[in-house]
C-alpha cells in the first residue's frame, strides 16, 4: 500500500496549531500541595505520529520525571496526611464547598482545551474531532457529576424514623483512593473515577497511564489551585517502583483502575490487607455482535463498523467479534468491504481522518501475527487493503471464516482487526458468550422482536449491556457501566460512581425528647457538617 509510506510529513511542514506548546519537555509534578520541579531522569515520550525524517522511532514529544520509591512514598504519605482519618480539612468540608472547589477546577481545565486536545493527538495517535469529544465530554461528565451529588445530598437531607429511632443517612467517603486510567481515553476514562472519588472528600494519588502522560501537565496548576494540599498527588514512573510499593504499604483504600484484569490482579495481590481494599476496576472485554437473519444489513454493517473501528477499534466497548448468520453473511461482508475500504487513514488533525496511527509500539506487529494465525487456520482477509501498514499505520482487516481454533477469536485484538464467525443456529453465538471469560456488552441486530427478546433474556445473565441494533457504547454516561466476569468490578456512571467511592454513614439515637433537642440544635444552630439539614441548589 504505497502511499501509506507518504502520509506521514516533514515535521516543518506541519502547521503550529496542531503542536503542542507547553510540554515539551515537563519536569513538573505535584506532591503535598507543591508544584516540585523534578531534577532527576527523564522518560522520553515518543509518539505513534512519524515525520519525515524520523526513522526507527515516532516524532519525540516531550518527557516526564522517572520518578522512584521515595517520590511514589512521598505521594503516599501527603495523601495519608491530607485525608488524616477523615479529620483532613478535604475530607471534613461539607458538600457545597467541595463543589465551590470543583466547579474551580471546571474554570481552569476549560482554558488548557486546545493544548490538550494537540496532546492527546501528538501521545496517542487520536483524532482532532475526537480529541475535542474527550475534552468536552470530560467537562460535562464533571458537572454531571456535581449535579448529581446535590440531588444525593438533597435525597440524604432529611431524618428517618423507624421503630422508635431517629436517624440520618449520608455517605461518607473511603480514604486514599490510588487512580490509574487507560491510554485509549486518558482524559475521560480517568477522570470518570478521580472526578467522583475526590468530590466524595476521599484523597487522591494519580497515575497516569504509560501512554497520554503529557497531557495532565496543563492541568497540575489547576489541581494545585482548586484542591487543599495532598488531596490531588500525581506520580510517574515504572509500576513496579512506584506503584509496587504504594500498595504494599497497605495504605491505600481504594484502587481505581481501567487497563487489563492481569496487571488488576497483580495490583490487588500485592496490598497485604485485600478484604479491606475496595476495588473499581474497568477491565477487559471481547465485545460481539450478533446479526440475525432478518437484520437490516444497511444498519449492522454500520453500526459494527463503528463499533469495531471508532479509534482503531482500541476501546474496552468496541465490538470486537461478529457472528453473522449464513444467509446473509456474503451480503454484509460486501457491504462492509466497501465501508472500510472507503475510510480515510491519516494523520489526527486531517479533515475526515477515521484511521490514525496506533497509540502501542508493538500493536501492528501483534495484529499481523493474529492474522497470519487465522489465516494458516482458514481464515481469509476480505477486503482488498486489508492488514496493510507502514509503521504505526494499520489498515483494518475483515477476516471471514473465523473459528474456535484460532487465537483472534478469543483473544481481545484492542485494533483495527474485525473477524466475522459465520453461524447457522443462534446457540452458536449464545455459547460463545456463555463460554467467554468476559461480560461486559454485546449488540443484536434483527427485527423479530419474538427472537430478539429470548436473546435478550439470555444475555442480560452474560453481560452488563445488550444493545439493539446499535453498536457497544458507555454512554450516556448516567447510565451504569459495568461487568460481569473479567470485565469489571463495581459499576461507573455519573451517579453510581459517587456511591461506589464512598460508604453510607449513619448517626442514629431513640426518639426521646432529649435526644430530639440535641439533634435539633445541631442542626438549628448549623454545628455539624454531616448532620444537618442543608439543601444545596
Amino acid at each position: 500500500m504505497q502511499y501509506l509510506e507518504k502520509i506521514f510529513q516533514p515535521y516543518g511542514s506541519i502547521p503550529e496549531n496542531f503542536i503542542p506548546q507547553t510540554a515539551k519537555f515537563t519536569s513538573k509534578y505535584l506532591i503535598n500541595g507543591k508544584l516540585g520541579e523534578w531534577h532527576g531522569d527523564l522518560h522520553q515520550v515518543i509518539s505513534p505520529i512519524f515525520t519525515t525524517e524520523d526513522e526507527e522511532h515516532g516524532h519525540i514529544v516531550g518527557a516526564y520525571p522517572k520518578m522512584g520509591t521515595t517520590e511514589a512514598l512521598a505521594a503516599l504519605e501527603a495523601a495519608v496526611k491530607a485525608y488524616n482519618h477523615g479529620y483532613g480539612e478535604w475530607p471534613s468540608m461539607s458538600i457545597g464547598e467541595r463543589i465551590n472547589c470543583m466547579k474551580k477546577f471546571i474554570f481552569m481545565m476549560k482554558q488548557q482545551r486546545e493544548e490538550i486536545a494537540r496532546l492527546l493527538m501528538w501521545e496517542i495517535g487520536k483524532s482532532l474531532t475526537d480529541s475535542y469529544k474527550e475534552f468536552d465530554r470530560t467537562i460535562e461528565y464533571i458537572k454531571d457529576t456535581i449535579e448529581a451529588l446535590k440531588d444525593l445530598d438533597r435525597n440524604s437531607s432529611r431524618f428517618t424514623i423507624s421503630e422508635g429511632i431517629l436517624a440520618q443517612i449520608r455517605r461518607a467517603p473511603l480514604g486514599v483512593v490510588l487512580c490509574m486510567g487507560p491510554f485509549n481515553y486518558p482524559l475521560n476514562e480517568t477522570f470518570t473515577t478521580l472526578i467522583p472519588a475526590l468530590i466524595m472528600g476521599n484523597t487522591i494519588l494519580f497515575k497516569p497511564p504509560k501512554l497520554g502522560v503529557l497531557l495532565l501537565t496543563p492541568l497540575l496548576n489547576a489541581f494545585h489551585e482548586a484542591f487543599p494540599a495532598g488531596v490531588v498527588n500525581t506520580i510517574y514512573g515504572r509500576g513496579k517502583e512506584v506503584i509496587t510499593p504504594i500498595m504494599e504499604s497497605g495504605k491505600v483504600d481504594v484502587l481505581a483502575f481501567i487497563g487489563s484484569s492481569k496487571v488488576a490482579d497483580l495490583l490487588k495481590k500485592e496490598h497485604p490487607h485485600p478484604h479491606r481494599l475496595k476495588c473499581v476496576l474497568g477491565l477487559d472485554a471481547k465485545n460481539p455482535a450478533i446479526i440475525l437473519k432478518d437484520a437490516d444489513i444497511d444498519t449492522a454493517v454500520k453500526e459494527t463498523l463503528l463499533g469495531s473501528l471508532s479509534f482503531n477499534g482500541q476501546r474496552c466497548t468496541a465490538l470486537k467479534i461478529i457472528f453473522v448468520h449464513e444467509s446473509i453473511v456474503e451480503t454484509y461482508l460486501k457491504k462492509l468491504s466497501e465501508a472500510v475500504e472507503n475510510l480515510k487513514i491519516g494523520l489526527p488533525w486531517e479533515d475526515g481522518v477515521n484511521i490514525t496511527p496506533l497509540a502501542e509500539a508493538g500493536k501492528p506487529d501483534y495484529l499481523a501475527e493474529l492474522i497470519s494465525d487465522a489465516v494458516s487456520k482458514g481464515a481469509s482477509i476480505v477486503n482488498p487493503n486489508g492488514g496493510k501498514r507502514y509503521k504505526s499505520l494499520f489498515f483494518p482487516a475483515i477476516l471471514r471464516n473465523v473459528n474456535d481454533s484460532m487465537n483472534i477469536y478469543r483473544e481481545e485484538q484492542f485494533g483495527p482487526v474485525i473477524p466475522v464467525v459465520t453461524f447457522k443456529n443462534v446457540n452458536e453465538p449464545l455459547n460463545y458468550v456463555i463460554g467467554s471469560n468476559y461480560g461486559q456488552q454485546a449488540s443484536i441486530f434483527g427485527k423479530d422482536s419474538g427472537q430478539i427478546a429470548h436473546l435478550i433474556d439470555i444475555l442480560v445473565n452474560q453481560v452488563c449491556r445488550v444493545n439493539i441494533n446499535a453498536q457497544c457504547q458507555r454512554g450516556p454516561d448516567i447510565f451504569p457501566f459495568t461487568g460481569r466476569k473479567d470485565s469489571a468490578e463495581g459499576t461507573l456512571s455519573v451517579s453510581d460512581a459517587l456511591r461506589v467511592f464512598s460508604i453510607r454513614t449513619l448517626v442514629a439515637t431513640k426518639e426521646t425528647d432529649l435526644n430530639k433537642s440535641i439533634l435539633t440544635e445541631i442542626v438549628k444552630d448549623n454545628k455539624s457538617k454531616f448532620l444537618n439539614t442543608d439543601f444545596i441548589f
